[in-house]
């Protein structure tokens, strides 16, 4: 009797044979994405069935052979096995273009903080700026898995515009300025660490 693992199970070693070229990091990163996407689907839509949810990813040639287009190792048969069809993905913009726009929307929110009671303050909206166009670049990027993705956003935006937000409310505005200088270097100092860790670890 099958269960559903089964076509799931032939699917992915189906993927995995067909994309042996990859390095083999590579290959786990694109075999981990697909089950998480299998995961997240059947949490969603509890009524899809297996072959459903199978067929939307596509066929594990078109697959392969996009994420063998990506990595540069793209092979004559790959193309020739269905793949050709498929656009591969590549990153439209560089991936260092998030992380920098993600790290300097602090460093801006500072420099161009006029303060509570000016009648205009560029600060935050710089900052803001910044944060949402570097948080939805990282998002869309093909340079990281969805994990990685959901914990730069979540150590770069969440976790800094929290604090930030929790330390203004607390002090009202009237904490020190060395106080207030602290904290917002160890919050620079958390999303500079979660870039560089996020550039160690993207996807060439």
């Amino acid at each position: 009797m099958k269960t559903f693992a089964d076509p799931v199970r032939n699917y992915l070693s189906a993927v995995e044979r067909e994309s042996s070229a990859l390095p083999a990091d590579r290959r786990q990163e694109l075999l981990a994405d697909l089950v998480e996407h299998i995961e997240v689907t059947r949490t969603e839509r509890p009524e899809a069935t297996v072959g459903e949810i199978l067929a939307e990813l596509g066929d594990p040639r078109t697959i392969a052979a996009t994420a063998l287009a990506e990595a540069g190792t793209e092979t004559p048969g790959a193309r020739a096995g269905g793949g050709g069809d498929a656009p591969a993905r590549r990153g439209k913009v560089h991936p260092l273009v998030p992380l920098l726009m993600l790290t300097l929307s602090l460093p801006f929110t500072m420099i161009f903080n006029m303060g509570p009671d000016a009648t205009f303050n560029p600060g935050p909206v710089f900052g803001f700026l910044f944060r949402v166009t570097g948080a939805v670049l990282l998002c869309t990027s093909v340079h990281w898995t969805a994990v990685q993705k959901t914990t730069g956003v979540l150590l770069t935006v969440v976790v800094p515009t929290t604090v930030i937000a929790s330390w203004n409310v607390i002090s009202g505005w009237s904490a020190g300025e060395t106080q207030a200088l602290l904290g917002n270097l160890g919050v620079l100092a958390l999303m500079v660490g979660t870039a560089v860790w996020l550039w160690r670890t993207r996807r060439a």
